[in-house]
């Protein structure tokens, strides 16, 4: 299990709970912590891609050999796949995370994180970031349970700009995945996935970074844009993922706690 971090001052804690730290960003690690800067990389897109800049360090460097163990899993150091989500605290904390395979597990080839239900939006933030859906459909928020993963991406990373990523997928993905994001109304968030299979993650990593350096002809690399599109590849991908491992392999759910370390 890799904990990725954006602050070398965890590393106790990380090593504390029996999993890989994991640095990102622009903090100074020291040697204890595994790099996405190494090796064939795209350290230098950790602004624009979160989390994703280690996953493609993992592909391109490391995938077989992390399957020596059978699972390969990734959390964040303030996200934690868990065994009770009711209960945690800083005392119980090593105790509650994941740190075996459950048997329940068994039978499946990747744990996804529980859904974010994108009709729990709160209505002052449908005001704030809704504008423009507000303006081309009024009758759009009525009734949330009509608030759909689209809805809620255009939102909050740009009108418009999920249609024009989608247009870039291979055709095999295309019209599945704009009738996800079309219909559903909740994803498994954070990028956050445990999987025992090397094809299967090799088959979404390419699939996925195929897809997102197509994106950033679209969409460049503009700070000055606010942060919902400035991360737009990590957002991408985070969709892209609850789509792709629901079609394409036997998943199960799993609990994940926000827990600040």
């Amino acid at each position: 299990m890799y904990c990725l971090s954006l602050k070398n001052a965890h590393l106790n804690k990380i090593k504390n709970l029996n999993y890989i730290p994991v640095g990102l960003g622009i903090d100074e690690f020291n040697e204890q912590w595994t790099r996405d800067n190494t090796g064939m990389n795209i350290s230098y897109k950790n602004k624009f891609y979160g989390e994703n800049t280690f996953h493609y360090w993992i592909w391109k460097n490391q995938l077989k050999e992390c399957f020596s163990q059978k699972w390969l899993g990734f959390c964040h150091y303030r996200r934690f796949w868990v065994k009770d989500p009711k209960v945690l605290n800083f005392e119980n904390l090593k105790s509650n995370i994941i740190q075996e395979v459950p048997n329940e597990w068994n039978n499946y080839d990747v744990i996804l994180g529980n859904e974010y239900f994108v009709n729990e939006t709160k209505i002052s933030k449908i005001i704030k970031h809704g504008k423009k859906q507000l303006i081309s459909n009024p009758f759009v928020f009525l009734s949330k349970k009509k608030m759909t993963v689209k809805i809620h991406f255009d939102m909050y990373h740009g009108f418009g700009n999920l249609d024009k990523a989608i247009e870039l997928l291979e055709v095999t993905d295309r019209d599945d995945f704009r009738k996800f994001v079309e219909t559903e109304g909740s994803f498994n968030p954070f990028n956050m996935f445990i999987c025992k299979s090397y094809k299967l993650l090799n088959d979404y990593y390419n699939v996925v970074f195929k897809w997102l350096e197509k994106c950033e002809r679209e969409f460049g690399f503009d700070e000055k844009k606010g942060y919902g599109q400035i991360r737009i590849y990590a957002f991408l991908a985070e969709r892209f993922l609850s789509y792709w491992f629901k079609k394409n392999s036997n998943f199960h759910k799993w609990p994940i706690k926000h827990f600040e370390i």
